[in-house]
């Protein structure tokens, strides 16, 4: 199992917002029985970082992130449950400790998380990366999407997810001239669409 380093996870604090006041999950049995269980010490942990995460901001959000990743298959019926927290941010760190592990067993339940965080960016952003760092490229186009961000943030860690996965960057530049970019990034929607001609890349939601 691949996990991410911690340079990858720190440019998390890029969608990492404000918690709201909703309420937490409190544990994680129903639908858990495929996955491997935690020993009763590493479920209390696996409970006591749940709990903790919506509280947390910046780097300790993001070295929870890195340590749901690192536990891997143990805290994915808690992770799985924590996506769909209405709260964006906390979604979010819940599908980019999933994706960080990079186990492809995840594709399928995160399809079927019933997201209650609305139509919130960086959320969208989020699934996306961890799809493709999953192996499902079907919101690769959302990435895409992201080369034209008005944030060079945004820019550069979907281009650098869609590096990872893709192996090449077609001459884009997050920091580049706007017109260098736009004619990046039509380069990529000509790259897509002959990877879904060829069916290799399929839309999905």
């Amino acid at each position: 199992m691949r996990h991410a380093n911690r340079p990858a996870l720190a440019s998390l604090l890029l969608f990492v917002g404000l918690a709201s006041c909703a309420s937490t999950p409190k544990g994680a049995d129903a639908g858990a029985s495929e996955w491997l269980k935690p020993s009763p010490n590493l479920r209390r942990q696996i409970e006591d970082q749940i709990t903790r995460l919506p509280w947390t901001h910046g780097l300790e959000r993001v070295e929870q992130i890195t340590w749901f990743a690192g536990i891997g298959e143990p805290a994915y019926p808690y992770l799985l449950e924590l996506c769909a927290d209405p709260r964006p941010d906390v979604a979010a760190s819940a599908v980019a400790a999933l994706g960080a592990t990079g186990d492809s067993r995840l594709v399928e339940p995160l399809r079927q998380v019933e997201w209650r965080a609305g139509e919130d960016k960086a959320l969208r952003f989020e699934r996306a990366r961890a799809a493709i760092r999953l192996g499902d490229w079907g919101q690769i186009g959302v990435l895409v999407d992201g080369l034209e961000d008005e944030s060079s943030w945004v820019r550069g860690l979907s281009i650098a997810t869609l590096r990872e996965s893709t192996r090449i960057d077609l001459g884009y530049e997050a920091n580049g001239d706007e017109s260098s970019r736009r004619a990046a990034v039509e380069r990529w929607r000509e790259w897509i669409a002959r990877r879904t001609s060829e069916g290799i890349v399929a839309g999905r939601d």
